[in-house]
C-alpha cells in the first residue's frame, strides 16, 4: 500500500495493530477522522491517553474500575459471600447485562494455556484462594469459557480449594461447548447463571 503521507502511513500502521483491523480498515477509519473537526479528534486521542494513564484495577475483584474498589464490589446491595469467577472484564460485562447475578465477581485476567504460555501464577488466582482461606464466601460460581483452557483452569482452582467446605457450582451448558462466554446472547447466559450445577457434576459427566 503506497502513502503519499508518513504521517498518513504511521497513523494507519498505528491502527492496523488493533484486534481485527487490517490496513484497508485503518486506512478508512484514518481517513475518516481526517474529515472530521480537530477537536473532535483531539477528544478521542485524550479520551486514550486518560484511559491509558487513569485506569485502575479494582484491589477486591481486579476488574476495570476508575477507583481503587468498583462498583460492584462496594455496592453494599450485593451478595459478598458469592463470587463469579470469569476470565476479564467482558464477561463481567456480559453477565452484568442479563441483570440476573447479584454477587460479586473474580476477575482472572485470562486461562490456564500452556501452549500460550500462561501458567497459573501469571492469573488471579491466589488473590482468590486467599478470600476463601479466610471464610469469606459461601458460593464460587465458575464462569469460564466452555473450552479445553477454561475448563482446565476451572479444575486447577476447584483442587484448590476442594475442601475448604464452599459450595462449587458451574453455569448451566446452556453455553455450547467451545463457546466464548462475551458472545452468548443475554437470555441464554441469564438462564446458565440462574440453573447453575454443582461444579463436581461438571467434569464426572465427562
Amino acid at each position: 500500500m503506497e502513502f503519499s503521507s508518513k504521517l498518513l502511513e504511521k497513523a494507519v500502521n498505528e491502527m492496523a495493530q488493533l484486534p481485527g483491523i487490517g490496513k484497508r480498515t485503518a486506512l478508512r477509519l484514518v481517513l475518516h477522522l481526517l474529515k472530521q473537526p480537530k477537536e473532535q479528534t483531539g477528544f478521542l486521542s485524550q479520551a486514550l491517553v486518560n484511559m491509558r494513564e487513569d485506569i485502575k484495577f479494582c484491589e477486591q475483584c481486579h476488574n476495570i474500575s476508575d477507583v481503587a474498589v468498583c462498583e460492584i464490589c462496594s455496592n453494599p446491595n450485593r451478595n459478598h459471600q458469592i463470587i463469579c469467577v470469569v476470565e476479564d472484564i467482558r464477561d463481567v460485562m456480559a453477565i452484568e447485562n442479563t441483570g440476573q447475578y447479584r454477587g460479586i465477581y473474580h476477575v482472572l485476567g485470562g486461562k490456564i494455556s500452556p501452549i500460550d504460555g500462561v501458567g497459573p501464577s501469571q492469573l488471579k488466582i491466589t488473590s482468590l484462594v486467599d478470600k476463601i482461606k479466610a471464610g469469606l464466601v459461601q458460593e464460587l460460581i465458575f464462569a469460564l469459557s466452555s473450552t479445553m483452557e477454561g475448563d482446565t483452569t476451572n479444575f486447577y482452582i476447584y483442587k484448590q480449594i476442594k475442601d475448604s467446605g464452599i459450595i462449587t457450582s458451574t453455569i448451566a451448558r446452556g453455553i455450547s461447548v467451545g463457546d466464548e462466554l462475551e458472545y452468548a446472547d443475554e437470555v441464554t447466559l441469564g438462564r446458565s447463571i440462574l440453573q447453575r450445577v454443582p461444579f463436581e457434576n461438571s467434569f464426572k459427566n465427562n
